[in-house]
C-alpha cells in the first residue's frame, strides 16, 4: 500500500466525496430535467415544486442525521453516506410517477448535496487548523472538476443511453469505487485525529461551542444571512436557465458554455482563497465573498448581450469558490472543532434550504409575470444588505479564547 501522509490521505478523501456530491447537486439533476418530465409527463412548474419541497425536507433531515458525524468513527459514518447514495442513485433510476420523483430527489439532495459534501468539509474542518484553508481549497476542487467536465459527459452520454441507464452506472460507480477510497485514505482517522501542531502555534485555546450556544448567538444568524445568498441565488439561475436564455433571446448552449467559465474561475479563486483564510483569517475576508456574485447580477440587470452570459457565470463562479472555503473555515475558527459536525450539519441544513428557497421564490415571480431584471435587482439588494449588516458586526466576528 502506497505510504502517504494522513493529512494528504484526507484530502484526498474530501476532493472525492466533493466530486461525488455532484450527483445531488441542481447542476448535475437539472441535466436530466428534460428527459424526466419527457418521461413522466409534467411540466416545467411541476418539476420545480417537487424540486423544492424536496430539497427543503432533506435540508431539515440533514439537521440530525449531520450531527451524527460527532458521534461515530468517521469511517462508519462514510460507509453510512456512501450507501445512502447508492440506494438514491438506483432508487432514481427507477422512477416512474410524480411521487416516487419526490421521494428520489429527496434521496439524491440528502445524500449527495447534503452528507456527501457535508462529510468532507466536516471532517477537513476537524483535523486541519494552521492549513484549513488550503485543505478546504483542495477539497472542493473535487466539486469544480465535477462542474466542469460532468455536463458535457452527461450530455454525452444521454444521447447514446437512457437517463435511468445511466443512473444505474452512477450507482455501480459508487458501490465499487467509494467504500475503497474511504477505507484506503480514512480507516485510521478518529474523533481524536489533528493536523500536527507548530511549536509557534497558539490557535488551540479556542474554546468549543455546542450547536445549542451556537443557537443562541446573534451573530451566527447574521453570518448566515450572507452565507446563504450564493445558493439561493445560483440555484435559481441554474434551474430556470432556460428562462434567462429566452428573456436575453441568447443562443440556446450560452449558458452552457459560460459553464466552463463558471468552473474555471472557481478552480482559480480556491487555490487563491485557501492561502489567504490561513494568512489573514475567514473573518476578515468574509465581507468580500458575496462582491462578485453583486457584480453579476448588475450585469445581468443592466446588458442583454450574449457576451455578458460569460461575465454573469465567471463573478457567480468566483463567489463560489471564496464560499465554499469560507462556509467552512468561518464556523470552525469562530466556534472550534469539537462539535463541528453539529454545527456544519445545520449550516449545511440551511443551505440546502436556501437552494429550496431559492427555487421557489424564482419561480414565483417568474409566474407572476415580472422579468429576470427585476429578479436580478432583488438579488443585488439582498446582497447589499446582507455585506452592510456583516461590515458593521465585523469587530465581534471573532473567537473566544479559553483563559
Amino acid at each position: 500500500m502506497l505510504n502517504i501522509k494522513l493529512s494528504y490521505k484526507i484530502i484526498i478523501f474530501g476532493f472525492i466525496f466533493t466530486f461525488f456530491s455532484s450527483f445531488g447537486q441542481s447542476f448535475f439533476i437539472g441535466l436530466f430535467n428534460s428527459s424526466i418530465r419527457s418521461d413522466l409527463n409534467i411540466s416545467h412548474g411541476q418539476f420545480g415544486a417537487i424540486y423544492a419541497l424536496a430539497t427543503l425536507i432533506s435540508s431539515l433531515s440533514l439537521i440530525w442525521l449531520g450531527k451524527k458525524i460527532d458521534e461515530f468513527k468517521l469511517i462508519h459514518f462514510s460507509f453510512l453516506v456512501i450507501f445512502l447514495l447508492f440506494f438514491a442513485s438506483i432508487f432514481f433510476s427507477l422512477v416512474n410517477g410524480v411521487y416516487l420523483l419526490f421521494a428520489g430527489i429527496f434521496l439524491l439532495r440528502l445524500s449527495g448535496q447534503g452528507l456527501m459534501s457535508h462529510t468532507a468539509t466536516a471532517s477537513i474542518s476537524r483535523y486541519f487548523e494552521r492549513s484549513r484553508g488550503r485543505a478546504l481549497s483542495a477539497t472542493w476542487l473535487g466539486l469544480s472538476t465535477a462542474e466542469f467536465i460532468m455536463p458535457v459527459t452527461i450530455v454525452f452520454f444521454l444521447s447514446i443511453y437512457s437517463w435511468r441507464s445511466i443512473w444505474l452506472s452512477i450507482a455501480l460507480l459508487i458501490i465499487l469505487f467509494l467504500p475503497f477510497i474511504s477505507f484506503f485514505t480514512i480507516r485510521k482517522v478518529t474523533l481524536l485525529s489533528r493536523e500536527k501542531e507548530n511549536k509557534l502555534n497558539n490557535k488551540n485555546n479556542i474554546k468549543s461551542w455546542t450547536r445549542k450556544e451556537v443557537l443562541y448567538d446573534p451573530k451566527f444568524y447574521l453570518i448566515s444571512l450572507l452565507m446563504v445568498a450564493l445558493p439561493a441565488i445560483n440555484t435559481g439561475v441554474f434551474v430556470y436557465q432556460s428562462f434567462i436564455l429566452e428573456s436575453k433571446l441568447w443562443g440556446e448552449f450560452v449558458i452552457a458554455k459560460s459553464f466552463m467559465i463558471y468552473a474555471i474561475l472557481s478552480v482559480l479563486t480556491l487555490f487563491i482563497s485557501g492561502p489567504l483564510v490561513d494568512k489573514f483569517t475567514s473573518r476578515k475576508i468574509l465581507p468580500f465573498m458575496n462582491l462578485p456574485s453583486l457584480l453579476s447580477m448588475i450585469i445581468l440587470f443592466y446588458f442583454d448581450s450574449y457576451i455578458s452570459a460569460y461575465f454573469v457565470l465567471g463573478f457567480m463562479g468566483i463567489s463560489n469558490g471564496l464560499a465554499n472555503v469560507l462556509g467552512s473555515s468561518t464556523w470552525a475558527e469562530i466556534y472550534g472543532v469539537k462539535y463541528i459536525g453539529s454545527i456544519k450539519a445545520l449550516t449545511t441544513a440551511m443551505m440546502v434550504f436556501s437552494t429550496a428557497f431559492g427555487t421557489a421564490t424564482f419561480g414565483l415571480i417568474i409566474d407572476s409575470g415580472y422579468s429576470i431584471e427585476v429578479i436580478a435587482m432583488i438579488s443585488s439588494a439582498y446582497i447589499i444588505v446582507a455585506n452592510i449588516l456583516i461590515v458593521i458586526i465585523k469587530k465581534k466576528i471573532k473567537p473566544v479564547l479559553i483563559k
